[in-house]
C-alpha cells in the first residue's frame, strides 16, 4: 500500500505534541472519607495547622464542625483563617502569607470552592518568598529555590477542579487583573472529595461549577492539534458525561451518583491528561477572568454568555472539528446539511443547553458602563499559544460587546 506524501505531510503537522504528564495530589474520594483520613494525613505533617475557608458558608452546613472537631483530635495547634473571597484578591493573599509566617504553619488545611484552594496554593507560595511574588510568579512564570508549604484540600463545591492541580488564579484587586500559573510545586499533597460535602451547595453554585468544569474540557477540545489523539476522545466522552449529570443534578439535588459523576468530572477536566498532546487554548477563560476582574461577574456564568459567541466567531477556521462536536457530542446527523450547518447545529445545541440550565445570555447589569468595561477587558486580553486564530482588536472588541 503507497501512502501520498500528501496525507504523511498532513499527519505530520497534526501529530500529538510531546508532553509530560504528572500528577502528585493523592485523592481520597467517596462519602466519609474525611471523617476516615482526615485526621491521620493531618498527623504525617506533625505541625501547626492552618485552616482556611471563605466567607462561613460551612459554618451554616454542618461541614465546620466536623473538620474541626476533627482537627481537635490530632492534637496539633490549628490555626483558622476565614473571609476568603470569591477571586480569590491578591491583598488576601500576602495577608495569609503574614498569617502563616508568624504562626509558623506547617500545613495549609483549606475547605470550600475552587477561590479557597486557589487561595492555599498562592499562599503556600507567598509565605516561603520573599520577593515580589505577583511580579515573580504571576506576571512571567516564577523560579522555585524553595518549597512551597504543604497544602491539603477538602472541596465543598464542584467547578474548578482546582484541588488536584497546580493551577493558581488569582485577582490583583490593586491592578484589576486576574491571571493564573500552574506550578507542579504547588499541587495540593492531598484532596479529600466527599460528593456529600457539595449538597449544600445552591442550586446556581451546582449549574456555575458544572459549566465551568464543561468549559475546562471545551477550551482544550477546540486547540491544536486536531489530528488523530486519545486526548479529544476523552474529552467527547467527558463533555457527554458533564452534560447528562448536570441535568440529573439540576433535576435531583440530592442525587448521589450525579454528584459524584461532577466531582471526579471536575478534577478530570482540570488534570494534565486532558491536556496531554494539545497546545491547549485559554483565550476565552482569559477574556472571562478579565471580565470578572473588572465587573466581579461569576466565572462560570461569564464562560456560559461568551463561549457560544466565540465559537460563532472561530469555527469556520476549524470547520472538521465543530462538525465532529456537533455530530459525536450533541448527536446532530448529518444527512442533508453541509459541514457548516453541521456546526451551527452543535453550536446552537450547546445554546440551547445553557438556557435549559438557566444561566444568562447576556452579562449586562442596569447602570453598568459596558463600553468601558468592554475596552478594559479587550486591552488585558490577547490570543494565547493554542488558539485557532488570531483576533485583530476590533473583532475582540466586537465580539466581548455581543455578550453585552
Amino acid at each position: 500500500m503507497q501512502i501520498s506524501n500528501s496525507l504523511v505531510a498532513m499527519e505530520g503537522s497534526n501529530r500529538m505534541n510531546n508532553f509530560i504528564f504528572e500528577n502528585t495530589t493523592k485523592v481520597y474520594f467517596g462519602k466519609g472519607c474525611v471523617k476516615e483520613y482526615l485526621a491521620c494525613l493531618v498527623k504525617n505533617y506533625d505541625k501547626n495547622v492552618m485552616f482556611c475557608y471563605g466567607e462561613g458558608s460551612i459554618k451554616k452546613n454542618g461541614i465546620y464542625e466536623e473538620v474541626a472537631a476533627i482537627l481537635k483530635t490530632t492534637g496539633l495547634a490549628v490555626y483558622e483563617f476565614a473571609g476568603i473571597q470569591p477571586g480569590p484578591f491578591y491583598s488576601k493573599v500576602l495577608e495569609g502569607a503574614e498569617f502563616a509566617r508568624e504562626n509558623q504553619i506547617g500545613l495549609i488545611l483549606g475547605a470550600g470552592g475552587g477561590s479557597v484552594t486557589d487561595f492555599c496554593k498562592a499562599v503556600s507560595i507567598a509565605a516561603k518568598y520573599n520577593g515580589d511574588i505577583w511580579a515573580d510568579f504571576w506576571e512571567s512564570p516564577g523560579v522555585f529555590g524553595f518549597e512551597p508549604l504543604p497544602v491539603g484540600i477538602i472541596p465543598t463545591v464542584s467547578g474548578t477542579g482546582s484541588e488536584c492541580n497546580g493551577r493558581t488564579v488569582i485577582i490583583n484587586d490593586r491592578l484589576k487583573i486576574k491571571t493564573g500559573r500552574d506550578y507542579m510545586q504547588c499541587s495540593p499533597r492531598f484532596a479529600l472529595l466527599d460528593p456529600s460535602y457539595t449538597y449544600s451547595a445552591s442550586k446556581s453554585q451546582v449549574i456555575s461549577g458544572g459549566f465551568s468544569t464543561l468549559s475546562h474540557v471545551m477550551e482544550i477540545y477546540f486547540s491544536g492539534l486536531d489530528g488523530d489523539n486519545v486526548t479529544d476522545d476523552i474529552a467527547e466522552a467527558l463533555i457527554k458525561n458533564i452534560i447528562r449529570n448536570l441535568r440529573k443534578a439540576i433535576y435531583n439535588p440530592g442525587d448521589y451518583t450525579a454528584r459524584s459523576n461532577l466531582m471526579w468530572a471536575a478534577v478530570v477536566a482540570a488534570d494534565r491528561i486532558t491536556k496531554a498532546g494539545k497546545r491547549g487554548s485559554s483565550w476565552c477563560c482569559q477574556m472571562v477572568h478579565q471580565l470578572e476582574a473588572c465587573t466581579g461577574c461569576n466565572y462560570g456564568t461569564g464562560l456560559a454568555v461568551m463561549l457560544p459567541v466565540y465559537y460563532r466567531h472561530i469555527y469556520k477556521d476549524r470547520l472538521a472539528k465543530f462538525c465532529r462536536f456537533a455530530v459525536n457530542v450533541w448527536g446532530i446527523t448529518k444527512e442533508g446539511k453541509s459541514d457548516e450547518e453541521i456546526a451551527i447545529a452543535g453550536i446552537e445545541a450547546l445554546e440551547a443547553f445553557i438556557k435549559e440550565t438557566g444561566l444568562p445570555s447576556s452579562l449586562y447589569k442596569p447602570g453598568m458602563d459596558k463600553t468601558g468595561v468592554i475596552e478594559e477587558t479587550a486591552v488585558l486580553c490577547g490570543a494565547v499559544p493554542g488558539s485557532y486564530n488570531k483576533m485583530p482588536y476590533k473583532e475582540v472588541i466586537g465580539l466581548i460587546g455581543e455578550c453585552f
